[in-house]
């Protein structure tokens, strides 16, 4: 008999806030611990400022993988051992950094806002990935898409296509995906209709 795994809170934990504004915010983990969770175009979520009723929901737009004086060391030594690299890539606690773009927040009732939260969230913070319910609920509206294609700090054009197609995933159908993806499209283009070739780009990133 097969034993079913029950998921737990850390399951869905991206990491914890390190720095925060209203804009986004960046939150660290561990190296060993990059999986899904920590996708490019992923959705999360983290509860603002003295405030757990309110949740901010962001886009992860860069991981990036620290370094250390050994891991210096390793990438100048002209042969390195299998185990060495191993236990560097599984045992050490090299910092990862991921940095989220907001998006909008959701209330305790469900009510979610597509523009920027009313606060970031405090250091230390948990941070989580969005369950499909939360990415579904959200997208029903397409509101947030200009804090994307204008946000200068991001690559734009990609993020947006990966959070398409990331929250298409949510879908259980094929059909549903395909339709959401024409819904999608439909509106970036009227967004971007004043700039074809690079509507041209974002449509091509986000077509089945």
């Amino acid at each position: 008999m097969v034993e079913t795994r029950v998921e737990t809170r850390e399951d869905w934990m991206v990491g914890r806030v390190l720095r925060a504004s209203t804009r986004g915010f960046a939150c660290g983990t561990q190296s060993n611990r990059v999986d899904h969770r920590h996708d490019f175009g992923a959705f999360v979520t983290a509860p603002i400022a003295n405030n757990d009723s309110i949740q901010v929901i962001g886009l992860i737009y860069a991981v990036e993988i620290k370094d250390d004086l050994l891991v210096n060391e390793l990438v100048m030594a002209d042969s390195v051992n299998g185990s060495i690299l191993r236990d560097q890539r599984e045992n050490r606690m090299v910092p990862m950094e991921i940095s989220v773009l907001n998006i909008g927040f959701r209330s305790i009732d469900g009510t979610a806002y597509h523009t920027l939260p009313p606060r970031p969230p405090m250091s230390l913070s948990l941070v989580e990935l969005c369950t499909s319910d939360v990415i579904l609920q959200f997208m029903q509206r397409h509101d947030f898409f200009p804090l994307v294609l204008n946000a200068a700090e991001v690559p734009s054009d990609d993020l947006l296509a990966a959070a398409v197609r990331y929250a298409s995933g949510c879908y259980p159908e094929q059909k549903e995906r395909y339709d959401f993806l024409v819904r999608c499209g439909r509106a970036i283009a009227r967004q971007l209709s004043h700039d074809l070739k690079r509507l041209e780009h974002v449509l091509a990133l986000i077509r089945p």
